[in-house]
């Protein structure tokens, strides 16, 4: 045999060999671990944090006066339907004036045992949805937790937070502001 057939017959092996074989698989690279980029977080400045007056933001101020129970005998003038109450500027806290307006709407509960309320907190529009449903809801809460600490029973009083959903006064302004601060009671039965 000759070089030439030699080599043709050594490389028709090799190919033979290689087509028998088959190509070895090779293994699908790994993934490289990527870092996540840094993401700064910028405070809001329209959202201060919260600042609680307490547990039920009544704050350090004592209930006075008022003892369970005694709405009715103290405020017996109750009004004909359940007056609102304001709220200072991204507080959930009363004020000594919502207390007297909750111990008066406590005496209208006690004359009407059978009388079922929903309280709704409401916000102004600064701030963002969610900040403002929950201090909504920290408002209706700390009214409803004032109430049943006068001696409304909590299964007749229920709570919602509207946030800024639902302004009294639309303008953008202070005084539209601190109208749209509130806690609103919807009689229920």
């Amino acid at each position: 045999m000759n070089k030439n057939n030699l080599l043709r017959l050594l490389l028709i092996v090799t190919a033979s060999a290689f087509l028998a074989t088959g190509c070895a698989s090779t293994p699908a690279p790994k993934p490289v671990p990527v870092e996540p980029e840094p993401v700064s977080v910028t405070p809001i400045p329209d959202e201060p944090a919260i600042q609680p007056g307490g547990e039920y933001g009544f704050g350090d101020q004592p209930i006075e006066d008022v003892q369970a129970g005694d709405a009715r005998n103290i405020y017996a003038d109750a009004p004909a339907e359940m007056q609102r109450i304001y709220f200072e500027y991204d507080q959930f806290t009363l004020s000594a004036e919502a207390r007297d307006t909750l111990a008066s709407n406590a005496a209208y509960l006690m004359a009407n045992p059978s009388a079922e309320v929903r309280i709704e907190g409401h916000c102004d529009e600064r701030g963002s949805d969610e900040y403002n449903l929950a201090l909504g809801e920290r408002r209706a809460a700390a009214t409803k937790a004032y109430l049943n600490s006068i001696g409304i029973d909590a299964s007749r009083v229920s709570i919602i937070s509207y946030g800024e959903e639902m302004p009294l006064d639309p303008e953008r302004t202070e005084s539209a502001w601190a109208k749209n601060r509130r806690a609103e009671f919807k009689q229920l039965r």
